[in-house]
């Protein structure tokens, strides 16, 4: 916030606190809507946006730039256009992820292939209209693909921060039922768990949270599960109650951190998305070869 701080600071430490702001809503929106996804999920590997909803993020913003025209898309209500990705995004990823989740029957192949299925679905489509559009529109359209913390709306962030809050007062309430959800659904069911209910709220809470970081600085594909992963590497236990604190702070001082040496380091020759895309792929890899599915 205050490197380096020179010039009209009544504009730059505004702009520098909204970016930071972001940052710290995003890490928190990821790192708990992945470790509650892993929860219901039961597995260590899947996430939110390996099971396409980044790709649903691509499809959209296609889509939106095709029937309306780049210009359109820019000008239009920050606002409007904000409610309406969150809306599409939650309502797909809460009907898909219900259905999947909630059965006694559903086994780890099938989310992976329906995962699959629907993300390669939507990247055809999207790469369809993407041929189709014209080339100064999608040089336009590609900027939305890339996940950015430069041009936050102040405004969005705002209403962002209502909904993350929202939805972590209901996770809050349900904070005891997590570490007997993460046991499985027999276990939790014998435990006295309404198993289908608490799913579903789950769901609805990932889900809000995923679509609120996603439209608010795009897709971050491997970020929620490398701070996840770490947040279970470093943590003595599985209880939720610190799991979740620690994913979110590795979060935090990965993207503040990592923007803080993008900027002073390499002065902005990558883009930070790309750097923890990366890595995160690494880990994704490993956690693979290692057989770590549970």
């Amino acid at each position: 916030m205050t490197i380096e701080l020179r010039g009209n600071i009544g504009y730059i430490l505004p702009r520098r606190a909204i970016k930071v702001a972001s940052m710290i809503l995003v890490a928190y929106a990821v790192g708990v809507s992945t470790v509650l996804f892993q929860t219901v999920t039961c597995n260590r590997i899947l996430t939110p946006s390996i099971m396409g909803f980044d790709a649903l993020y691509v499809l959209l913003q296609t889509v939106l730039v095709f029937t309306l025209g780049g210009q359109a898309v820019l000008t239009m209500s920050e606002p409007l256009r904000f409610a309406v990705e969150i809306a599409l995004m939650v309502g797909f990823s809460f009907l898909l992820y219900r259905w999947l989740f909630t059965g006694g029957g559903k086994s780890l192949h099938l989310m992976l292939l329906v995962g699959i299925i629907f993300g390669t679905m939507f990247r055809g489509f999207s790469s369809l209209l993407q041929r189709l559009i014209d080339p100064s529109e999608f040089i336009i359209l590609q900027d939305l693909f890339f996940a950015s913390f430069n041009n936050v709306d102040g405004a969005l962030l705002g209403y962002s921060g209502v909904a993350v809050a929202v939805v972590s007062f209901m996770a809050w309430r349900m904070r005891h039922s997590f570490d007997v959800l993460a046991l499985g659904r027999d276990t939790a069911v014998n435990l006295g768990v309404d198993h289908k209910k608490a799913v579903t709220a789950t769901l609805v809470i990932c889900s809000v949270l995923v679509a609120v970081s996603t439209a608010l600085v795009g897709p971050v594909t491997f970020f929620g599960l490398l701070v996840a992963s770490l947040a279970y590497q470093l943590c003595s236990h599985f209880r939720h109650t610190a799991v979740l604190p620690i994913a979110v702070l590795l979060g935090v001082i990965a993207l503040v951190g990592g923007q803080l040496v993008l900027e002073r380091i390499f002065a902005f020759d990558t883009a930070l998305s790309i750097v923890i895309e990366f890595v995160g792929g690494i880990v994704f890899l490993i956690l693979l070869l290692r057989g770590n599915v549970k």
